[in-house]
């Protein structure tokens, strides 16, 4: 019983990830909690969504899995670190992006006067 409350508990988790980096992502909408310190909404929510899809690789294949296969050696770690990457993703968009490189000012040009 135990097993299946930590298991739907984690799907619900995830899925909440997930829906909030596809909404930050399609609509650049961010949870209230995230809004002063996000600047980039939408990196922020391929992050979101980085790290949803390597936290359920993690838990689902790994500690949560219901069998054991040989896959499981190496998918949790991944999955791990996939996660820790969305949330170094999700680091960055809270600082401002690069400014664009602008053209330099055009040189001040001073009228020729002709001798007449």
């Amino acid at each position: 019983m135990v097993h299946w409350t930590l298991v739907v508990t984690a799907v619900v988790c995830v899925t909440v990830m997930a829906v909030v980096g596809i909404a930050a992502v399609t609509r650049e909408w961010v949870p209230p909690f995230g809004r002063k310190r996000v600047l980039r909404p939408r990196l922020w929510g391929a992050g979101a969504l980085m790290s949803a899809l390597g936290l359920g690789l993690f838990m689902f294949l790994g500690p949560m899995a219901s069998h054991d296969l040989a896959v499981n050696l190496y998918v949790p770690p991944a999955g791990m670190a996939v996660n820790l990457a969305g949330l170094a993703v999700q680091a960055l968009a809270q600082r401002p992006g690069r400014a664009p490189r602008l053209p330099p000012p055009p040189t001040p040009t001073t009228p020729t006067t002709s001798a007449s």
